[in-house]
């Protein structure tokens, strides 16, 4: 249930996003939006432990910020793989995202363990 909640979550941001910063990050409707969201959930599970696990001795040293350059490069793989429905302006907007991303799955992770 929670690989369909965090789908449905990442949806939202991902139109939310796209609302707030239309010229920086594209979305073409809500079902590219739910392929992107699988397929950023997919990625997750598949290739950002790789990622992870290769970038350990630079994440140590940052204090694990170096994190969020992973976030947006699963991102942008996500945009690669996607197509032109779903597209961001820089990487540094991909970051942005995966910042916002991050933030706003804390709190709602930790609002609905609180209840």
């Amino acid at each position: 249930m929670k690989f369909f909640t965090t789908i449905i979550i990442d949806t939202l941001i991902f139109l939310a996003i796209s609302g707030f910063f239309p010229a920086s990050f594209f979305v073409s409707s809500i079902w590219i939006a739910i392929i992107a969201a699988f397929v950023l959930a997919i990625l997750n599970v598949l290739v950002k432990p790789i990622l992870s696990l290769l970038s350990l001795p630079i994440n140590f040293l940052t204090f694990g910020l170096f994190s969020i350059v992973i976030n947006g490069f699963m991102l942008e793989l996500t945009s690669f793989l996607v197509g032109s429905g779903f597209r961001f302006s820089s990487f540094w907007m991909a970051m942005l995202v995966a910042i916002i991303m991050s933030v706003v799955s804390t709190i709602i992770t930790n609002n609905s363990t609180n209840d």
